[in-house]
């Protein structure tokens, strides 16, 4: 199947989703149709456990831990997603940043 587009998913602290968004537009991965900048930010509450060997960005090793973060969408052409994918991971604080890219299927409907 071959697609166009992807939607990314990006769970990071609120306090870096400005900077990711400037960074993502400027590779023109927040671009869709006429409008640039374009992304959906919603809070969402998380829950993990660092095990032994990891570097934490919050939390202790060994501990259930939760916590506040936003979930950041934006949709972007394919050929872009390569390039968000790398700067997303320059930029974000976590060691295991959670990042899913999904396929967009739409224009096999139209």
């Amino acid at each position: 199947m071959e697609f166009k587009q992807v939607k990314i998913e990006i769970y990071v602290p609120e306090e870096y989703v400005i900077e990711l968004r400037d960074a993502l537009n400027k590779i023109n991965a927040c671009k869709f149709g006429n409008y640039d900048n374009v992304i959906s930010i919603t809070n969402v509450r998380g829950y993990w456990r660092p095990l032994e060997g990891s570097n934490p960005f919050n939390g202790q090793v060994g501990e259930i831990c939760e916590g506040t973060e936003c979930k950041m969408e934006i949709r972007c052409k394919r050929e872009y997603a390569k390039a968000a994918n790398n700067i997303i991971r320059e930029i974000h604080p976590y060691e295991e940043p959670l990042i899913n890219i999904i396929p967009i299927v739409n224009e096999l409907f139209e």
